[in-house]
């Protein structure tokens, strides 16, 4: 009996879920016709926060917009939030591509660091993050990198990643 209740109530629960999102998106509408751009991104913005269901790299996407949209305070609260609680390594490196995308090179570049130092078998982070040092005028460093990330597999990503760094591209996420 008590797995028959758990059942319904789970199913319960699934449908509600399923019906608020449904009538979220049919109001969609709403939160950004006949309002400013600032209004509508805004209002848009706490819509994204709750279709988050508190994931990281979601939660990053929401502070990506408000950093780099001019609401930088409240990106960097949803990145401390983050960074607070044992983020994975990818969460960092997300947050230190923001902060590159920002020309803030000087935050980026110890949570780059790190991710080289926790995840050195990625061979397109490696790249990556070799691309944003060639990028930000650390050639030697850059070209360390990409030594390892080739070493480690031939990958076209890796590849291109440090080809555009050359000709003042940053890689693709």
């Amino acid at each position: 009996m008590k797995t028959r209740t758990a059942a319904l109530a789970a199913t319960a629960l699934f449908c509600a879920g399923i019906g608020a999102g449904y009538a979220a998106s049919k109001n969609a509408p709403a939160l950004y016709h006949g309002k400013s751009n600032e209004e509508a991104a805004l209002a848009l913005v706490e819509q994204a926060k709750i279709q988050t269901d508190g994931g990281s790299w979601e939660r990053i996407a929401v502070g990506r917009v408000l950093y780099l949209g001019g609401h930088k305070a409240e990106g960097q609260a949803i990145f401390d939030a983050i960074l607070a609680d044992k983020p994975e390594d990818s969460d960092e490196f997300k947050i230190a591509r923001v902060y590159a995308e920002a020309h803030e090179w000087a935050k980026a570049k110890p949570l780059f660091d790190r991710y080289v130092a926790e995840a050195p078998k990625d061979e397109k982070g490696l790249a990556d993050v070799g691309a944003y040092y060639l990028l930000n005028g650390d050639r030697a460093t850059a070209e360390s990198l990409f030594d390892r990330s080739f070493e480690r597999k031939d990958e076209l990503w890796a590849t291109v990643s440090a080809a555009g760094a050359y000709l003042g591209v940053p890689p693709q996420e």
